[in-house]
This record gives C-alpha cells, structure tokens and sequence, in this order.
C-alpha cells in the first residue's frame, strides 16, 4: 500500500518512527516532511500536502501528526475529499476506517506515546471499511 507521512516539528520523531514501521511493514512510504525536528513549520502546510497527495490519488493512505493532532487534522479535511480523524488509540483508528472510510489519520504527539500511536497507525492501513450502512452516511460527508 502507497502510504503518505507527514508532520510540523513537534510531530517529526513519531513521525520518523512511523514511516519506519510502515516501511518495515512492506509499504511505500513517501514522507512529505517536516524535514527537521528542529526548525519550526507551520503544520498547516504538511497537513495539505499529506491530504492533496492522497485526494489525488498518489497515496492510498495518509498519517499526519503534530503536537495535538488537533490542528494538522483540521488542515487536512480542508482539502476535499480528505477525510482526516484525529485518533487515540487501536479503537478509535479501526472506527475511522470501518465506520468514516477515513482515508487519512492524525496524531498527537505530545498526547499519545509511540506504542500506542505504532498499535493505532498498524490498526489503520490494515482495516478495511466496513460499507453497508455506513455507506450512505459517509457520502453525506461529501
């Protein structure tokens, strides 16, 4: 799976921690910055980039992390036909898939520690959206 990552510099050593395993993993991994951790960025800059690469269709997935998750998340769904949930944990990533067809996540990573951002990135790109009911509520989402 061709999966896009990216982060401000407050999200860079978690994201560099997730491309990793994605890569491990066996997936295409095309990272879309920050560069650094140490220079500061303004996330809604890699937010919109992580979701123009996926809306176009050169990504099946995206990651996105900064300090909360909170704000790369809501640079994202701004591009449209992203649709961006900020998760938390194993759960709250596999309900963004089954459930919203979330075709992209956000982290925070000064809110979750890197197992469990690792166990809720690995519940995303393995799971599937369920459809059926859900269908017609996400296509609401337009």
């Amino acid at each position: 799976m061709d999966i896009a990552i990216a982060s401000d510099h407050a999200g860079y050593a978690l994201k560099t921690l997730l491309a990793d395993d994605l890569r491990a993993a066996g997936h295409a991994v095309t990272d879309l910055g920050a560069a650094d951790s140490t220079t500061s960025v303004d996330y809604p800059d890699f937010g919109r980039a992580c979701a123009e690469h996926v809306v176009s269709g050169r990504a099946t997935l995206g990651v996105v992390v900064c300090g909360s998750g909170i704000g790369i998340a809501i640079a994202a769904n701004r591009v449209s036909g992203a649709r961006c949930a900020q998760v938390h944990d194993n759960l709250s990533a596999r309900l963004a898939r089954t459930h919203n067809d979330a075709n992209m996540i956000a982290l925070g990573a000064r809110l979750i520690g890197p197992e469990t951002a690792r166990d809720a990135v690995q519940a995303f790109v393995s799971t599937p959206f369920e459809g059926g009911r859900h269908a017609a509520r996400v296509s609401k989402l337009g």
